[in-house]
């Protein structure tokens, strides 16, 4: 059984995750579809901009929304003027999350899109669909697994996101400690290697149970394809 801090902890990596999917999502849609259907200049530039956070250190990732969100940062000093606070609340996590994840969920979001026949989607403008019509009665449904796919791609990386998360919110107890911060506290706790291991096995099965969800929708869809094909 978990101690009431180890669930604590537990119960905020979810909440975190699951908000920042649902953050992200539609915007990685906009993305997702731009990158799919458009070309426009500087389309390269976007692109290695949204896979920063894949290739940067996290903590410079976090070290960055603390200057940009951070209470005298640039964003975070004028939303601080309404009562926004993100630097060293749980919403900062959220933040941090979404920042981490996003590139993924683009990236699978994109592929389902570059999936759809291009023909189906003609067909159905020669029907009079216009082009959200199309997106929502087309694009989307072919896509859906990919969509989902990354969805939880992108759940699994902000259930385990770190050090972002530890630079730009801190590890404040019922607040900002997650999953993850939490079992690098007790790895350099003396004594702590009991609630190590557990934290360390719920750590595993979410990720290994998204993985394979993961897997299993992409091995559908490949399949599905292939006997269309």
């Amino acid at each position: 059984m978990l101690s009431p801090a180890e669930s604590s902890a537990l119960a905020i990596s979810l909440k975190v995750a699951l908000l920042s999917v649902a953050v992200a999502l539609p915007f990685a849609l906009a993305f997702g579809l731009a990158l799919s259907r458009l070309r426009f200049p500087g389309k390269s530039l976007l692109e290695a901009v949204l896979n920063l956070p894949l290739v940067l250190p996290p903590v410079v990732t976090g070290y960055a929304l603390l200057l940009l969100f951070g209470r005298h940062g640039a964003i975070g000093a004028w939303l601080a003027s309404f009562g926004v606070t993100f630097a060293f609340h749980w919403t900062g996590a959220v933040v941090a999350a979404v920042v981490m994840s996003f590139p993924l969920l683009v990236l699978s979001v994109r592929a389902g899109f570059d999936s759809v026949d291009r023909r189906l989607e003609a067909a159905a403008e020669s029907l009079g669909a216009g082009r959200w019509r199309r997106f929502v009665s087309v694009t989307l449904p072919l896509s859906l697994r990919s969509v989902i796919a990354g969805c939880v791609l992108a759940f699994a990386r902000a259930f385990g996101e770190f050090g972002a998360t530890i630079s730009f919110v801190g590890s404040i107890p019922g607040e900002t400690r997650t999953l993850s911060i939490a079992i690098w506290e007790l790895l350099n706790q003396p004594g702590g290697e009991a609630g190590l291991v557990r934290l360390v096995w719920v750590a595993l099965l979410v990720g290994v149970a998204a993985s394979l969800f993961a897997a299993l929708l992409g091995r559908r869809g490949h399949d599905a394809k292939s006997a269309d094909d």
